[in-house]
């Protein structure tokens, strides 16, 4: 006769089951132990997801995969730039608005800014053969413009230009749509500063009149 099938939560003891379903299923790193700042995250992850029954169903596969604060230029000015899973992010995305007010809450007003976690495949090396094609989305190019459509959303770019300056340098110009403007207009020295730390880019931030 054929051995009745055994369920894999019925091999681990019952605290390990509960464990699987607390807070901290809501932060998964790669690598080292969350800090600080990432538990206090998670844990509103998990808060937010039971205590907003409309929520509850987009945020049950939600986890973060890291977060950092960051210095912006002005007077005293931080933001909170939380890193998630790239398959994850059209889920973050949905319920972005209400996540952000929430954390925005729990860390004094700092900005939020969520962005899904990519990577950048090198060049070719010239005169060696490669065994697959880079993707185009794996590009340095690609994932900065990526990365630029995570840091203003739900902004939508409507422009980009750069400017080359006598020196060499270049500035990008990022226009936005209009109509965002009573509600991000406080976020645009956020955006550049959170910009370029992660690139290395200097950009400007404005709305189409």
């Amino acid at each position: 006769l054929p051995k009745p099938q055994t369920s894999l939560l019925s091999l681990f003891p019952f605290d390990v089951e509960v464990a699987m379903f607390t807070w901290q299923n809501k932060i998964r790193k790669p690598k080292g132990e969350p800090d600080e700042l990432e538990t206090t995250i998670a844990k509103c992850l998990w808060d937010l997801q039971h205590s907003q029954s409309d929520l509850a169903a987009d945020m049950n596969l939600l986890h973060i995969v890291g977060a950092k604060v960051i210095d912006i230029p002005g007077p005293a000015q931080q933001a909170i730039v939380v890193s998630v899973p790239f398959h994850l992010l059209k889920l973050f995305q949905r319920i972005q608005a209400n996540l952000v007010s929430e954390l925005e809450k729990k860390f004094s007003g700092k900005h939020v800014i969520i962005v899904a976690q990519r990577r950048i495949l090198p060049k070719p090396q010239r005169g060696v053969r490669e065994k697959q094609l880079r993707p185009r989305t794996r590009t340095l190019t690609s994932v900065h413009e990526k990365l630029l459509e995570d840091i203003v959303y739900p902004v939508e770019i409507v422009g980009k230009r750069m400017r080359v300056r006598l020196d060499g340098s270049h500035l990008h110009k990022i226009h936005l749509d209009a109509k965002e403007r009573p509600n991000y207009e406080h976020k645009l020295q956020t955006f550049r500063g959170v910009y370029q730390k992660l690139t290395g880019k200097e950009a400007v931030f404005e709305f189409t009149q």
